[in-house]
């Protein structure tokens, strides 16, 4: 079956005035338009491509990357808004439908939302919706603490930032714990820190426990070498400071030096840190 709103692998046909008919193993066949035509090609050749419904519901094929596929999240333009709802730029001729039961809030041409892909049974066509929460379930949860996970940046609340987990969860990452910049639609590695027992997930976006010591000393040793030998920081200093210079918070800091002080690569004195020749 040919899988609308992804990429298929399938085998070149035939070819006729508008393109190459392509086909999958169980005879179904989708047109490659001329303008997608690879150069060099063969009959029984097989093509990777992306494959949806044109402005004329037809399925076609395209060797061009969408910027989402389906089931996916992914921060979206917003190109036009008409009495239908949102048109997304997803990087194809024809944009992607957001329907406006499928908005938040209106939304608002030029701007940009994280948007799930999904093909809609009913229609078999194919629509985004920024209602993020229809298609994230924290029920039945397989992760475990310290498992490493993608991430997308969906919102801003009052205690951190949320996230997609792996396109399935839905996630936090504390004020306290973000140094570095983020903003909404981010895609980026985090790490599971707590699964709580309502269902909550907290996210790390940085290693946590005992396999932040290296990189955390890591970071810090190579900072140090980069401004000659020496840091103004200690384990006196403020956590801004410390957070403003190496965008980890002192916690970490003091365990880094730690582990370069055991190493007998840095000296700890009153006006900051030393590296040991």
């Amino acid at each position: 079956m040919i899988a609308l709103g992804d990429f298929n692998t399938l085998k070149i046909l035939r070819e006729t005035s508008v393109g190459l008919f392509l086909g999958d193993e169980e005879g179904n066949e989708i047109l490659l338009p001329n303008k997608y035509v690879p150069n060099v090609y063969e009959i029984g050749d097989t093509l990777t491509v992306f494959c949806y419904l044109d402005h004329a519901e037809r399925p076609v094929a395209t060797n061009i990357e969408p910027e989402i596929v389906v089931n996916e999240f992914q921060l979206l333009k917003v190109a036009e808004v008409n009495e239908f709802g949102a048109f997304m730029d997803w990087g194809l001729e024809k944009h992607l439908l957001v329907p406006f039961r499928e908005q938040r809030h209106k939304m608002v041409e030029g701007q940009w939302y994280v948007v799930y892909c999904y093909l809609d049974e009913k229609t078999n066509r194919l629509v985004g919706s920024n209602k993020l929460e229809r298609f994230l379930s924290n029920e039945n949860v397989t992760l475990t603490e310290g498992d490493e996970v993608e991430l997308v940046v969906t919102r801003k609340t009052e205690l951190g930032w949320e996230v997609i987990i792996d396109h399935k969860h839905k996630g936090l990452v504390y004020f306290d714990e973000v140094f570095k910049k983020i903003a909404i639609g981010d895609l980026t590695k985090g790490v599971i820190k707590k699964i709580r027992r309502d269902g909550k997930i907290d996210v790390s976006l940085q290693p946590i426990g005992i396999k932040i010591l290296e990189p955390a000393a890591k970071k810090i040793y190579e900072t140090l070498k980069a401004h000659g030998g020496f840091l103004p920081l200690h384990d006196k200093s403020s956590p801004d400071a410390i957070k403003q210079e190496l965008q980890m918070s002192k916690k970490t800091f003091k365990k880094g030096i730690g582990t370069l002080y055991k190493a007998r690569k840095i000296a700890i004195k009153a006006d900051g840190i030393h590296t040991v020749e």
